[in-house]
């Protein structure tokens, strides 16, 4: 949420900076409505005050034995005003918070201009792409025919774009996951596994409701939805607190399947189990105080880029077009590995800084100094291993002529077999 004393006393740097992201016109219509709010408010406080005055008076002229029915007209004019005052207040309330959560962050100046994913910017290309002597194949043909991932039997049983992983797949995936988490451990991040079934209120704070509620998976019997990530619940481990800065910076790293309904991708990476409705992630978290929040964002990025060059994997890291920002990111970096079937790079990993966005909704506040009032903290948020993505990376970038491929030695000590191929 954007803090309001800034967009009233410097709207038009508010109006300029949301104009990068087609939502400066909602500045105009929340003003409107936080000045008739402005203008309510005294009117029925001083209304109330006027009330309890003249019901003194009433009081007096009873107990003197003296007429008061013009005080009581008085009194009754006043109620109207007060009640009338009162619905309009909530009214205008109701609809300023609705507005207020639809307003996406600032962005960062440095986010590059633009609305579409091609309109990112490469910051670097590291690790050459992946070339074969032979024609190669996608991570669905080669997972198949090892009998690895089962498409089918997991469209019978749910639907499409869910799937079986099988045999050595698992132990993989248990591998990227625990490799991952004493990776970033050691990085001072501490190890959590959450909820992953949140309250509506959690979805708001970090900024996925209003706006992404199509992509959410709902149960309305039980008031709750499955997370997409557990960026969402690891924010919400410190909502309504105050933080003892002495503590900061707070990092966490979170474990959890994920679920999204992906609406709208249909015909899009819907092949195999690039873009699937269920998948496992290892994702960082951070509290920060804000001095500190752009020296986080390039530390959670180095962190991404040391787990893809340990796992060997060829990528490139792109700056994020203002129009392909979520609505609590100012800035947000993705990784993306080569991906030999395609000819391109996708994404495999992404980092935000979402600064004081989602604390201003959590509640989450840090006391910078003895006496000082309490500010929003910055937070942050970066996936270290997306797992399914990462598998189809590894899988295309190290197959062999066979139809197996190899994986990295980095993977070996986690559980990870050295090889994977035909029997």
């Amino acid at each position: 949420m954007l803090d309001l004393k800034l967009i009233r006393s410097d709207p038009e740097r508010v109006k300029a900076a949301l104009a990068r992201r087609g939502a400066a016109d909602r500045v105009d219509q929340l003003l409107t409505l936080d000045a008739r709010r402005r203008e309510l408010l005294p009117e029925v406080e001083n209304a109330q005050a006027e009330r309890r005055t003249v019901s003194k008076q009433i009081g007096e002229a009873k107990q003197a034995g003296e007429g008061a029915g013009e005080l009581m007209a008085t009194v009754q004019g006043l109620k109207e005003r007060i009640e009338s005052g009162k619905e309009e207040l909530e009214k205008v309330d109701l609809e300023l918070g609705r507005l207020a959560l639809t307003l996406p962050n600032l962005p960062d100046p440095d986010a590059p201009e633009g609305m579409t994913e091609e309109d990112a910017v490469v910051m670097r290309e590291v690790g050459e792409r992946t070339e074969f002597d032979f024609e190669p194949r996608d991570h669905l043909e080669i997972g198949t025919e090892l009998g690895l991932i089962d498409m089918e039997a997991g469209a019978r049983l749910s639907g499409s774009r869910f799937a079986y992983l099988k045999g050595d797949l698992v132990m993989l995936e248990l591998a990227l996951v625990r490799f991952a988490i004493e990776l970033v451990r050691a990085e001072g991040h501490e190890p959590v596994v959450p909820p992953v079934l949140v309250r509506e209120e959690a979805l708001e704070g970090t900024g996925f409701l209003p706006g992404d509620r199509d992509q959410i998976y709902e149960i309305p019997k039980d008031e709750l939805f499955l997370a997409g990530t557990s960026e969402v619940a690891l924010a919400g481990l410190h909502a309504d607190e105050i933080l003892d800065p002495a503590a900061l910076p707070l990092r966490y790293c979170g474990f959890s399947t994920c679920f999204r309904r992906e609406a709208g991708a249909a015909g899009r990476d819907t092949r195999g189990i690039f873009r699937v409705h269920q998948f496992d992630k290892v994702e960082m978290f951070s509290f920060v105080e804000p001095s500190q929040s752009a020296a986080e964002h390039e530390r959670l990025l180095a962190i991404e880029e040391r787990i893809l060059t340990e796992l060997e994997l060829p990528y490139r890291v792109v700056n994020v077009a203002v129009g392909d920002l979520g609505a609590p990111a100012a800035k947000k970096y993705d990784c993306e590995a080569w991906i030999p079937s395609q000819g391109r790079y996708r994404e495999l990993t992404s980092c935000s800084n979402t600064t004081d966005y989602q604390a201003r909704r959590l509640g989450c506040r840090y006391r910078p100094g003895d006496g000082e009032s309490p500010q929003a903290v910055h937070t942050l948020n970066g996936t270290a291993v997306a797992v399914g993505r990462t598998m189809i990376a590894l899988i295309e970038n190290r197959q062999e002529r066979d139809g197996g491929f190899t994986l990295p030695n980095t993977l070996h000590r986690y559980g990870s077999p050295d090889r994977i191929g035909p029997q």
